[in-house]
């Protein structure tokens, strides 16, 4: 059965390794259901846990013939697939093949001028349909996490460059006593078929500022493959009603691809407990990329100085390896 390895450090500094078994289903164990003494020691203080339940608001248009949430059966946690998209519909058949059973999936359209939400509707009739109400990647996030109803979050892209099928490993690694699991295409069976070298180059100097800064150990800092407790969405205190600003963008600080430096610097400022996950990131199906390496990576230098000043005291957020058995593909 394979295993995650948690990395643990003491006040001294030594190193420990706790291998903890896989299982394969996204439905596997319920957290209520944890024994204490299954949950490894952290070296980090967490903070009061609040239940934060996602819903749709004033910042989120859900369309009216969406069908309602799924009940969760018994006492296992149910899973939300955040999906946001903009002009994808050729490359939603091929992410939505690939998608385990989870409970709910929630498309944030971000104003596609293709056939993006009617291909997903008629793929997934169960489909529920958020339109962003700004602009960005970030927005649109803010928006379908606010519309989840899911116990876990699990976030995903509709180009085919994250992989749906390791989905149970980020859910696993929750369940498993994560607060907020990581993808890493840098760690152990992880890679990349898209990233370029420059792109590259930057991804590792920001992930050594950060680790300096904050006191964390990310090896992939500006990857937005991720899954959390949704009872911790408060601390990423993302805004999704505000209307767009009369800027040149119409974007709000947060909505770009800096979210995932946003999000992963939260987490760490707010002492949880996170893993990472190794990932394989695959080259995107069909279309170009909005990302802009310069831009968008000036923008994450931004993001780490905004969110390192607020509280310079927050340090020494632990980040812990989770190296999970997947099909190992080299970093191209």
């Amino acid at each position: 059965m394979p295993t995650v390895n948690r990395v643990l450090s003491d006040e001294t500094g030594a190193e420990r390794t706790i291998a903890e078994p896989l299982a394969r289903s996204v439905t596997a164990r319920p957290e209520t259901a944890r024994p204490e003494t299954a949950r490894p020691e952290s070296t980090t203080t967490e903070p009061p846990r609040t239940e934060t339940t996602g819903s749709a608001s004033a910042g989120t248009e859900t369309d009216r013939t969406d069908p309602a949430p799924p009940e969760p059966v018994g006492n296992e946690p149910t899973v939300s697939v955040i999906v946001p998209a903009l002009n994808e519909a050729r490359n939603l058949p091929h992410v939505f093949a690939r998608l385990p059973q989870v409970d709910e999936i929630v498309l944030v359209d971000g104003g596609s001028t293709d056939d993006t939400v009617a291909v997903a509707r008629r793929l997934r009739p169960d489909i529920r349909v958020v339109r962003q109400n700004r602009r960005g990647k970030g927005n649109a996030l803010a928006c379908g996490f606010a519309a989840a109803t899911g116990d876990i979050i699990v976030m995903i892209d509709a180009d085919g460059s994250t992989d749906p099928l390791e989905i149970p490993s980020f859910v696993q690694t929750l369940l498993s006593g994560a607060d907020f699991a990581k993808g890493s295409r840098f760690s152990a069976t992880g890679g990349s078929a898209d990233i370029t070298r420059l792109r590259r180059a930057g991804n590792r100097c920001l992930s050594l500022l950060v680790n300096v800064l904050f006191g964390t150990r990310y090896s992939d800092l500006c990857y937005g493959y991720n899954a959390f407790w949704a009872r911790h969405l408060e601390v990423f205190d993302l805004d999704h009603t505000s209307p767009a600003p009369d800027t040149a963008d119409g974007r709000l600080w947060g909505d770009g691809f800096e979210i995932e430096t946003l999000l992963n610097l939260r987490a760490a400022r707010a002492r949880l407990d996170i893993v990472e996950v190794p990932s394989f990131e695959h080259s995107r199906i069909h279309g170009v990329s909005n990302l802009n390496a310069l831009t968008d990576g000036m923008r994450v230098l931004r993001t780490i100085a905004r969110e390192w000043r607020p509280r310079r005291t927050a340090r020494g957020a632990t980040v812990k390896p989770g190296p999970v058995e997947q099909k190992k593909a080299p970093v191209g």
